[in-house]
Parts: C-alpha cells; sequence; structure tokens
C-alpha cells in the first residue's frame, strides 16, 4: 500500500527534522512534537519542569512560537504517593506557563515506572521556519547551553552528584530554549536543532546530513556544565552516551589531540540541551550580542561549516 500523500505536510518523520509542520494557510502552518520520559532527577517538581522544557524545545528549534500543549503521563497508582505526580504536574505546568501556554488536557495510565512529558502544538510562518536542512559552507556553528547533563544525571542514580553540580545541571535542563531561539530568530539563521538523546556529535551529524555539507568543531570551545568532567573521568557515563560515541565513528574524526573524555562528553546524551545554530559568519556577532542579552546560558561559537560530503572534523 502507497503511504498517504497531503501537500498540506511540510515536515514529517523522515527528514530528521524536530518537530512535523502542517500548513494551513499561505503564512501559518501548525508546528506539533511530542517528549517524554522516565524521572531524571529525584525531586518530582524538578522532574516535572525538566520534562516541560524538553518537549517545548522541539517547537523552538523550528523558529515557532508554542500555543497550547497536552500531558502526557505514565504513574504507578499503586505504588507511588499521588502528591508526587502532583508535584512532576506542578512542574510541567509552571514550565508552561513560563512558555505563555496553557495545558489543556491529556492521558494518563497506570505504568509501573513513571514517565511523564507534552505533545506541543505550535504555529510557524512556513516562510520563516528553521530546519535541520539549510546550514551553509562558511557558517558558524553557535551552541546556546553548556553540555553534561547525561553525565550528571547518571552520577545522580549513584548518589555521586554534589549539590551545587545539580542544581547548576537542574537549572540548565528546565530552562527554556525561547529566549535563544527568539535571538535567532531576529537576527536569521540558516538551520538549526536542539540537543537531546543523540548529543552534540549526533545532532550535528542530522544537520550535516540534512544540509549536504561537512563541519569543523573544536572540543575546547564548548562549554560543560559544572562538574561534568570530572564525573565522566570518573567512570559515570549513560549506556545511551556510548552508543552515540559507537555511531559517531561513523561521520566524525577525532584529532589525536582530543581526549577520550572530550570525545564522550561531546557524544553525552543530553536532555533539554540548548540550540545548535548555523549561521552567516557575517551575522555570528549579532547573534552572539543577541543571546548574551536574552541571557542564554551560553554563547559559543564552537566551529564552522564547510563544503563536502557529511563529516565532522573534532579538533581540541
Amino acid at each position: 500500500m502507497l503511504p498517504y500523500v497531503d501537500e498540506a505536510v511540510l515536515v514529517d518523520a523522515s527528514t530528521g527534522d524536530d518537530a512535523a509542520v502542517y500548513r494551513i494557510s499561505e503564512d501559518r502552518a501548525l508546528v506539533a512534537t511530542t517528549d517524554f520520559f522516565t524521572p531524571i532527577v529525584d525531586d518530582p517538581y524538578d522532574f516535572g519542569r525538566i520534562a516541560a522544557a524538553n518537549a517545548l524545545s522541539d517547537i523552538y528549534a523550528m523558529g515557532a512560537r508554542p500555543l497550547f500543549a497536552l500531558n502526557l503521563v505514565a504513574f504507578p497508582r499503586e505504588l507511588l504517593d499521588r502528591n508526587i505526580l502532583s508535584e512532576i504536574l506542578r512542574g510541567g505546568s509552571e514550565a508552561a506557563l513560563e512558555a505563555g501556554i496553557a495545558i489543556v488536557g491529556g492521558h494518563s495510565i497506570d505504568d509501573p515506572e513513571p514517565k511523564y512529558g507534552l505533545c506541543v502544538i505550535g504555529e510557524v510562518d512556513p516562510s520563516r521556519m528553521v530546519r535541520t536542512a539549510g546550514a551553509q559552507p562558511g557558517d558558524l556553528l553557535v551552541l546556546t547551553k553548556a553540555i553534561g547533563t547525561g553525565v550528571i544525571a547518571t552520577a545522580l542514580k549513584k548518589d555521586a552528584v554534589e549539590e551545587r553540580v545539580l542544581q547548576e545541571a537542574v537549572r540548565s535542563m528546565s530552562t527554556l530554549n525561547r529566549p535563544a531561539a527568539e535571538a535567532m530568530l531576529r537576527v536569521g539563521a540558516n538551520a538549526a536543532t536542539d540537543i537531546t538523546g543523540f548529543g552534540l556529535i549526533g545532532h550535528l551529524a542530522n544537520m550535516l546530513r540534512a544540509s549536504g555539507v561537512a563541519a569543523r568543531i573544536r572540543a575546547g570551545l564548548v562549554p560543560d556544565l559544572a562538574g561534568a568532567r570530572a564525573l565522566a573521568e570518573a567512570g559515570h557515563i549513560a549506556g545511551g552516551t556510548r552508543r552515540n560515541l559507537n555511531d559517531a565513528q561513523l561521520i566524525a574524526s577525532w584529532s589525536p589531540d582530543v581526549s577520550p573524555i572530550d570525545q564522550l562528553l561531546l557524544c553525552d546524551a543530553q536532555t533539554s540541551g540548548g540550540l545548535l545554530i548555523s549561521v552567516t559568519a557575517e551575522r555570528a556577532d549579532l547573534l552572539i550580542e543577541a543571546l548574551q542579552r536574552a541571557q542564554t546560558l551560553a554563547a559559543a561559537i564552537i566551529g564552522d561549516i564547510r563544503a563536502g560530503e557529511p563529516h565532522i572534523e573534532v579538533l581540541p
């Protein structure tokens, strides 16, 4: 059977973009995404905020504006106190409130392992939509959050994280990418994506494959969260990160001066990471200034786009 073809579908699952896009008029399109996962931190309120921020990030990465959201909940009714669920939902609701949207409903199931997230519907002008495709040779790559949340979350499972390190990671994961997206739209970008489970290298690889270009990044320019490097050196590496590193060998070449720890951090499976933005060199300084005015958690030029088959050269 042939797949159903709808000309109003501008972006679907085949392209590797961050959300689906459906045109409803010449200058309006709906943007839809969904994301949910198991608790990444112990505090249920923080977990709710992080999960909601993570789901909203796909909308922001497309240069879109969220309109409303639906809760997605799995919860063991007989095993955990209902107050825990209330706190998770409160965290999600406050993240949505910060985004300027309402959570208008949702769905819940009884499940032995708690899970939470959102289905988010947004809106974008198709002519201003930002996709993973579109990076051009000569562009610079700008990152808006430090990496390392996967390492910290893995160490937390073994009670190996200092409180200050945990709180900095929670702050990063619960911070919306809204200001970064607004700065990106004001300045203009050729392509963008958000950094989540595939890690920085994995999401950059998706951008390169979609755009038909190569990239060079410098590990020393990529910011990492306080404590993340020490925890990685202590061996707190998630299975997903190791899989990301294995997959990276298909597209990345590593300078001998890039340490194994740097390789792991660049492939660290992130939760609610920042935006990775491909912008012309002429506009890069304007973007950095706009991000700094918006007080994003980072505003780092970490590399550039080059002509060639999709490939990442990683330098120290």
